[in-house]
């Protein structure tokens, strides 16, 4: 594993941690310090790793259908895990970086990254039942 790879995973873990403890404000620092250090490409790399961990290893990655009712009546940062998520699904990392870069630009990113994690962690939570 590159180092850059490993401080991907080591930013990863800590979101999760975070957003397992409940703790928003830790979740936002983190991806905060990830951009300070590595700039958006580095929390680009956090969230895809999130999405990986929501999808997880079972799943046939390259034709899965958004099925989500009423997708288009939900909150953005809603719809934005829901299409983020379904590109990682998919392998497509351009669909990925366009959503990433149209949240950065409408200035909901980090509620998006919020609701990311906070995703992530109820999809996990789910598992273990």
């Amino acid at each position: 594993m590159t180092d850059e790879a490993q401080q991907t995973l080591n930013d990863a873990t800590a979101v999760l941690r975070s957003a397992l403890a409940g703790d928003g404000d830790a979740v936002a620092g983190t991806f905060d310090a990830v951009v300070d250090r590595s700039g958006l490409a580095g929390a680009y790399g956090v969230a895809w790793f999130l999405a990986a961990a929501m999808v997880g290893d079972d799943a046939p990655l390259g034709a899965c259908a958004l099925d989500f009712p009423g997708i288009d009546q939900a909150d953005y940062d809603t719809r934005w895990v829901a299409r983020f998520v379904s590109a990682y699904a998919n392998d497509d990392i351009d669909t990925g970086e366009a959503l990433f870069g149209a949240a950065a630009a409408d200035g909901l990113l980090p509620t998006c990254l919020l609701t990311l994690a906070g995703s992530t962690v109820a999809t996990l939570r789910s598992r273990e039942r």
